[in-house]
């Protein structure tokens, strides 16, 4: 029972086979939270980096309002108009945030699982309209690891607001006394620092997020010693199975050889530990051909064919050695056996003429 009980435990690693089956049903380790997270930080830095871009295009914007679009007739048409080019200008100058998040998020994703495009993930299982599957998943320890993720995530993004708002505080009560151009700019930049700040320690989080899933990923394929056993034999096939199949597959290899044995010009024989069947057609074949061989029972079995058939037996114990040992079956006999062989088959024709004769 103990022996049972260790062969079901998931201590082994996954095999190949599991791995490549998981990976095509869409089962992946890779953590959202670093595609999250590198996707403001793009974003963040090029708000920096483009950010008087972005507020002369703003200004623009509102500035033709004001100077041109106050005494403008107002039909759907010109409405329509108006409102198409402020999209079109919309779409101009934040085109470069759009690129940059959705060549981020594709990078991402790509350095965590590589090239994968599999539908499986998108199929509906009615499975997961059970309420009792999702009151379990509701409950498991998985919820409870994102639960305290999000905890984490909230209080480490409240220290650091804190912290820098803190860090401001004299700034923040001179407002008060500056032009309101200052205080945008102030607000703008503290804000711009928060959110790189937010991102970067974000980041930091989800590098710790994705080892939590590889660990995860990896405890979830593990296999047991019988899951291991099974898989090879569906892949490799039943041993049990396999030997009768190669049990059947010799006697049918054998009572073809016996089916040739009639046709044999000669029998090479030990005489009784080997026999060789040898077969020669100057018109078709270069050098004579060893049709069967057998050792102590089929070599008997060789001969007492060879004998209901007329077929001639001679004993040679070295050369019937040799052949057996040297030459497969359906081959040509080895070079250096030609002399010895063709002076057995002179000696056999020869025999053959006399009978004739």
């Amino acid at each position: 029972m103990n022996l049972q009980v260790f062969a079901g435990e998931k201590t082994e690693k996954a095999t190949p086979k599991k791995r490549n089956e998981a990976r095509q049903k869409g089962q992946v380790a890779q953590s959202q939270e670093i595609g999250t997270s590198l996707e403001l930080i793009v974003t963040v830095s090029l708000f920096m980096v483009l950010g008087t871009f972005f507020w002369d295009r703003i200004v623009a914007m509102f500035a033709d309002i004001f100077l041109h679009r106050l005494s403008m007739e107002i039909t759907s048409g010109n409405v329509m108009d108006m409102f198409s080019r402020y999209a079109i200008q919309m779409l101009i100058f934040l085109s470069p945030i759009f690129i940059g998040a959705f060549v981020i998020i594709f990078a991402a994703h790509y350095f965590q699982v590589g090239w994968l495009f599999t539908t499986e993930t998108l199929k509906f299982k009615f499975n997961s309209l059970n309420p009792i599957n999702g009151f379990k998943r509701l409950f498991s320890s998985r919820s409870l690891v994102e639960l305290v993720k999000s905890i984490l995530k909230l209080l480490v993004i409240a220290i650091i607001v804190y912290l820098v708002l803190w860090s401001e505080r004299e700034r923040v009560m001179a407002l008060a006394h500056v032009p309101i151009e200052d205080i945008f700019a102030f607000t703008g930049n503290l804000t711009t620092r928060l959110a790189m700040f937010v991102a970067v320690i974000l980041f930091i989080l989800a590098l710790g997020d994705y080892y939590y899933q590889k660990y995860s990923y990896e405890k979830s394929l593990r296999m047991s010693k019988q899951d291991i056993k099974d898989e090879y034999k569906n892949q490799e096939g039943d041993p049990k199975i396999k030997a009768k199949i190669k049990e059947r597959q010799r006697r049918m290899a054998i009572m073809r050889m016996m089916q040739d044995v009639p046709t044999a010009d000669v029998i090479i024989t030990n005489p009784t530990h080997f026999a060789v069947a040898l077969k020669y057609d100057s018109a078709k074949m270069d050098a004579p051909k060893v049709i069967a061989k057998g050792q102590d029972y089929m070599a008997l079995r060789i001969r007492e064919i060879a004998k209901k058939n007329d077929v001639m037996i001679m004993e040679n114990k070295p050369l019937a050695r040799a052949l057996y040992e040297r030459a497969e079956i359906g081959q040509a006999i080895p070079p250096d056996l030609f002399q010895a062989v063709a002076e057995v088959l002179a000696y056999i024709y020869r025999l053959k003429g006399r009978r004739k004769a």
